[in-house]
């Protein structure tokens, strides 16, 4: 009798949640076997998308692809198979004076699912998205065969799965490139801005800054929409660092991690405590301009610190709508999106403002075109579904795009801008989403 391999599945949002069959293997003859014997799969890392795009019919979970190949130390080449996380890159390679040249706002992502998102970090607009600094990768497609893929070996397979949302096949290995760091700090500034027209000018006025970032306020309404708080960072060098951290300028201290034990009540996120915990938010920074030094940790992943942070949304779960609006027509169509959310009253407290630079025209499956980009969560609610519906035409009316990364709801125009990927074996629920309403 075979194994019963059913169960509920889902990514980080907790919504949807699906029964389907889900294994793990650590032995490519046995990952081929699984990909032969079923006529739709679809590889799934830590789960730490939001939406549906790592659930399918069949799922191959890469979890027990977890082991490091090679770690070229003089050079900063990494090579590891897929399912290791990048906390586990972080691990080995901070001590040695190595960081992530790209990363997004955890650290508990798949090098797998970084390639196949694509993954942008707060540094989109000084060194773009995450394929920039990958070498080359092992992928297994749909008749078994592994192949490498490089800019120079398989080129056309390699630029399909930059940002394929796995529908190329299962990547095994992946070989990246690390940037030199001196310390595991980050010299910050953090900025108040009253208003959208500040915050804009902020960032234009960051540019030359490694990595930017906003939290912005989506409740406010009127003089004061897009209230919000800049931070902007650098790698520290050791020699500025403060007495107490240039001692071990690459070894962090041990935190206590708090955990969210269980789901929160559907009452208690609601637009009034949102709405406070913005405002005390804003409120914490008592100056208008704060410069510290602060942990990598603390300035990448504050959101980790928390294990399991996203049961506060309660058992019927959360989607995270993140959206692109091209730089021309940026501001209005922010203030556009801002001012929906706030009539709305469906308030997100997550809400983070990113600038990206110009995209790599050959990664075309990435997300990011120049301009701004906004991720906000949602709790799921009767109401969602129409907000969504809202932000989605306007996100269209002014040229954007969603990431499919964090897609679960928005309308197909807006997410069927992958190309060459047509692969009727390696399939998601969000691909068949996508297709069945563009029919």
């Amino acid at each position: 009798m075979k194994p019963n391999f059913i169960q509920k599945v889902t990514n980080w949002g907790n919504f949807p949640i699906v029964e389907k069959e889900m294994r793990s293997e650590d032995s490519f003859r046995k990952i081929k076997e699984f990909v032969l014997n079923h006529n739709e799969v679809i590889a799934r890392g830590n789960g730490r998308c939001y939406g549906d795009a790592s659930l399918g019919e069949s799922i191959f979970s890469t979890k027990k692809l977890n082991k490091f190949i090679n770690f070229d130390r003089l050079n900063g080449i990494i090579e590891c198979e897929s399912g290791v996380l990048l906390s586990d890159v972080l691990e080995i390679a901070v001590p040695q004076g190595y960081f992530l040249y790209v990363t997004p706002g955890t650290k508990f992502v798949s090098v797998g699912g970084a390639i196949a998102s694509d993954v942008h970090g707060k540094n989109h607009h000084a060194e773009g998205c995450f394929s920039e600094y990958v070498i080359e990768f092992k992928l297994m497609t749909e008749n078994g065969e592994i192949i490498t893929c490089s800019r120079e070996e398989n080129s056309e397979k390699f630029w399909a799965t930059i940002g394929g949302m796995g529908l190329t096949g299962i990547i095994l290995t992946a070989k990246f490139k690390l940037k030199n760091i001196e310390s595991a700090y980050i010299r910050q500034e953090s900025i108040k801005a009253d208003n959208l027209d500040e915050i804009f000018k902020l960032f234009e006025e960051s540019e030359n800054w490694t990595y930017t970032v906003a939290w912005i306020d989506c409740l406010q309404k009127g003089k004061n929409i897009g209230r919000s708080i800049l931070m902007r960072g650098e790698h520290a060098f050791q020699h500025e660092l403060p007495q107490s951290f240039s001692k071990t300028p690459l070894r962090l201290k041990k935190k206590l991690q708090p955990t969210v034990p269980f789901y929160f009540p559907g009452f208690v996120l609601n637009a009034l405590t949102v709405k406070i915990f913005n405002w005390l938010y804003y409120k914490k920074q008592s100056k208008k301009e704060v410069k510290n030094f602060i942990d990598y940790e603390t300035f990448f992943y504050p959101l980790d610190a928390i294990t399991d942070w996203n049961k506060i949304y309660g058992k019927s779960g959360f989607i995270q709508y993140q959206m692109v609006i091209p730089k021309e027509t940026g501001k209005e169509g922010m203030k556009r999106i801002l001012e929906t959310i706030a009539n709305s009253g469906n308030g997100s407290f997550l809400a983070v403002l990113k600038l990206f630079g110009k995209n790599n025209p050959q990664a075309y499956n990435s997300f990011p075109v120049e301009g701004y980009t906004l991720a906000l969560d949602f709790k799921v609610n009767s109401k969602l579904k129409k907000l969504v519906d809202q932000l989605d035409a306007i996100v269209q009316e002014f040229g954007g795009r969603i990431y499919l990364t964090k897609d679960s709801m928005s309308r197909s125009s807006l997410t069927s801008y992958l190309k060459n990927i047509q692969n009727p074996k390696f399939v998601s629920l969000q691909h068949k989403r996508i297709i069945n309403n563009n029919s």
